[in-house]
């Protein structure tokens, strides 16, 4: 599988690119062995309603574009949608919240994605400039900039590295249950950080790889949202 992630990142770095779209990284993800919810994408209303319909509510819509940045921001994301009625109402909701935010923004169109629950965390990778490749762990979701419960290492990893990276997350009472939440099944964890090493240490063009979030389910992890960024 890594040839043909590597005809992809060949692809768009000969396309003069550096940010994949989010088909590009979901099929990345998928190649790699990663579990994904899942997805449609759609390009107009009619097709929302027929994508919605088929993977069953409740469902998440999210706008594609490149020039969107900051979708949640932005009300380019919408979860728990339960009907075909408040599809059609968010859809045009959604289309004049982005405009308002990215007036000149090229609208490529919409995914629809299967709702999961659970325990929201962040994997990603880096790269800095004094010490390389670096993988991040952490608590997700939409506060993780406010939490910034995560914890670093440098690429490659091993076993032993995930596990230590676990108990140094201070919230790590959350992937024990806590409070009705799945519990975090953590050699799935462990083999799926190693994967995302995996991944970034045999294609170093990569510069960035940030899964935000990974939910944990009661049936096991799902990755949500991917943005890759190429050297």
């Amino acid at each position: 599988m890594s040839s043909e992630i590597k005809i992809i990142l060949d692809k768009i770095s000969g396309e003069g690119r550096h940010i994949l779209t989010y088909e590009e990284s979901r099929t990345i993800m998928k190649l790699a062995g990663l579990p994904l919810n899942k997805m449609s994408f759609a390009k107009n209303l009619d097709e929302c309603v027929t994508k919605a319909n088929e993977i069953g509510y409740p469902v998440v819509l999210k706008i594609i574009s490149k020039d969107v940045i900051h979708k949640s921001d932005s009300g380019g994301v919408k979860i728990g949608i339960t009907s075909d009625d408040e599809l059609r109402t968010v859809y045009g909701e959604m289309l004049t919240s982005v405009k308002n935010h990215y007036p000149t923004a090229e609208i490529e169109g919409f995914s629809i994605e299967e709702m999961v629950e659970g325990v929201e965390l962040l994997i990603g990778t880096n790269t800095d400039e004094q010490f390389g490749k670096m993988i991040a762990l952490g608590i997700g979701g939409i506060f993780v900039e406010v939490y910034k419960d995560v914890t670093f290492r440098l690429i490659p990893i091993t076993e032993k590295d995930v596990r230590d990276m676990i108990e140094e997350i201070q919230g790590k009472k959350v992937l024990d249950g806590y409070r009705g939440l799945p519990k975090v099944d953590l050699l799935e964890l462990s083999n799926f950080v190693i994967n995302v090493s995996k991944i970034v240490e045999e294609n170093k063009e990569i510069k960035e790889m940030d899964l935000n979030p990974v939910v944990a389910t009661k049936d096991g992890l799902k990755a949500i949202d991917a943005r890759i960024i190429i050297e």
